[in-house]
């Protein structure tokens, strides 16, 4: 935000008010802190803004007598495991240095770094599950790996303590977006600065710094001194140079925006067009170029039409439609695209994997011991293209040895006790040929006898094996057009439970509009409309079972139409 915007709402404030405010805020939190016993939990990620809280906090602990520091305030921040490797052991430097200060000066503060769980994780969830990279539309990344750590971690606080004041570098002067979420927040606040949040029972969220703009944040950084041992100058320097002056705070709720252009950001994140402070890095710093493969990788993902890399399926195996607005007051309805397909996933890995090793091999010395993917992670892809994907080639060990010249170790037990693998799967490769839905069939149906041959109980395996000719036996364009009739045949009978004597046209139509794969279905018409016509007035509603699979002597008397 500019400074003609910040103007209207935070007029320019001389040095001795910006003094004469710290020393009041010092006064609030002393007050705050001493006037109960629910525990603080400070959000930090070191940027500039939560950095400013906890030296505010600090100090103003500080000066209260020993006796009186009985409460601890919990220091949170939350490691993606995709965080920019710069900013990451800056992040856990600084961890390092407020505990020990924190030990010889006697004060009740104590750091905590959150994680998302293994299930969670970026690489999980776009190499193992096949989530696309994440867009405005399907921001899957922030609830699960920012969100829910915070969350847990509160809710535990609040099981223990009953509530919990949670402390947030938050300002107005951030966006207007963030100032009328802010204001909206202080409608129902329950004493100075104290706000409820309804993502967060039982929690109050604080913001000492609410009405700071940037300028006073970096004036009082650099006017007082950092009291756990850190240089306030080295952050200014982080910052100097970046395109955007934007930090990543701590996110408690999907109001928060991207941090993809900050440097306190996600280094895969492509909620932005471009990762201008990764970029700002390796331009102004030589030292930083060694940076360089994980900018590639990034702008690999940050690609605006991956259908080609994507399933026509959902995750779930079903194929489901939506209107495409064309322009021109014309509709295109087309397949929603689903998760990354095998090649695409593989590929993924690889990449990243590659990455890794370069790196290893070319950045500095205190930062050869990078780990872009944690083995905790690549156990758990493994796990899901085993077992949930029944791609028993198993693929991910082979390309883990082709790219880093190490064999694999899994540290799940009996990880490596398989009935099916990678000789199997050439030889059905070699039957179903270029045919990828017969070998995706006939691999889902193995695997899954596979399954349940190491099961005490069967139970079930039938239901499991239709799953597998309803997700597999058609082609792609066979499920497509199945999907269309289905539409089709639904908006028909809609129209025809509205007004069954005029629309059983329409509905003879829709019949007509069949796929290859429904050519041989067949619906008693006459029968159709005699039982719209009787039930017209039922709340009773037909069902796709009632149309297709009519009673056995239903169909003694052929219709005339």
């Amino acid at each position: 935000m500019t400074q003609a915007q910040q103007m209207p709402l935070f007029p320019p404030r001389s040095v001795k008010q910006l003094v004469d405010d710290v020393e009041n805020l010092t006064q609030e939190i002393q007050d705050l802190y001493c006037s109960d016993e629910i525990p603080w939990i400070l959000g930090v990620s070191f940027g500039k803004d939560s950095s400013a809280v906890l030296q505010l906090i600090w100090y103003a602990i500080a000066a209260l007598p020993l006796e009186k520091r009985t409460k601890t305030i919990h220091l949170i921040t939350t490691d993606t495991l995709v965080e920019n490797p710069i900013i990451s052991t800056w992040v856990r430097n600084c961890i390092k240095q407020v505990k020990l200060a924190a030990n010889q000066q006697k004060m009740p503060v104590e750091p905590h770094l959150l994680h998302p769980s293994v299930q969670e994780t970026f690489w999980v969830c776009l190499m193992g599950k096949g989530y696309p990279a994440p867009r405005n539309g399907f921001r899957w990344c922030t609830d699960r790996m920012k969100i829910q750590p915070v969350n847990h971690f509160i809710r535990e606080m609040v099981r223990s303590h009953g509530e919990t004041i949670v402390v947030l570098g938050t300002r107005k002067a951030e966006s207007s977006k963030r100032a009328a979420t802010m204001k909206r927040h202080e409608a129902g606040r329950v004493r100075d600065r104290l706000s409820p949040n309804s993502r967060l029972i039982n929690s109050l969220i604080y913001t000492p710094v609410e009405d700071w703009r940037d300028d006073e944040v970096w004036l009082y950084l650099m006017q007082y001194p950092n009291p756990w041992g850190g240089d306030n100058k080295d952050l200014f320097t982080m910052y100097r140079g970046a395109t955007a002056d934007n930090e990543c705070p701590l996110v408690v709720d999907t109001s928060t925006p991207s941090c993809g252009d900050s440097r306190f950001g996600c280094w895969v994140c492509t909620m932005v067009d471009q990762d201008k402070s990764m970029q700002a890095m390796i331009l102004n710093d030589e030292e930083k170029e060694w940076m360089q493969p994980l900018l590639d990788i990034r702008n690999e993902l940050d690609i605006k039409n991956d259908r080609d890399k994507r399933d026509f399926r959902r995750i779930y195996g079903r194929v489901e439609l939506f209107e495409r607005n064309m322009g021109d007051d014309t509709t295109s309805v087309e397949p929603i695209p689903g998760p990354y397909t095998k090649i695409w996933r593989e590929h993924w890995l690889r990449r990243v994997l590659e990455a890794q090793t370069q790196i290893r091999k070319t950045a500095p010395l205190e930062m050869r011991d990078i780990t872009l993917i944690t083995p905790e992670e690549l156990s758990e892809i493994r796990r899901i293209w085993l077992e949930e994907k029944h791609e028993f080639d198993d693929s991910l060990p082979r390309i883990y040895e082709e790219v880093t010249g190490e064999p694999f170790e899994d540290s799940r037990p009996a990880a490596e006790r398989k009935l099916l693998g990678s000789d199997e799967w050439a030889v059905i490769e070699e039957i179903c040929s270029e045919d990828k839905m017969h070998l995706e069939l006939m691999a889902k149906l193995l695997d899954t006898e596979r399954q349940y041959y190491t099961k005490p109980r069967r139970t079930g395996i039938y239901g499991d094996l239709d799953k597998c000719f309803e997700t597999s036996s058609r082609s792609k364009e066979e499920a497509i057009g199945n999907a269309h009739y289905q539409r089709n045949l639904k908006k028909a009978v809609e129209d025809i439970k509205a007004n069954p004597t005029e629309k059983i046209q329409q509905f003879k139509d829709a019949i007509a509009q069949t796929n290859c794969s429904a050519k041989n279905d067949t619906v008693d018409i006459a029968k159709l409309k005699e039982e719209l016509e009787s039930n017209s007035n039922q709340s009773r509603q037909l069902s796709w079972a009632d149309i297709k699979f009519s009673p056995p002597n239903s169909g003694e008397e052929k219709p005339s139409d």
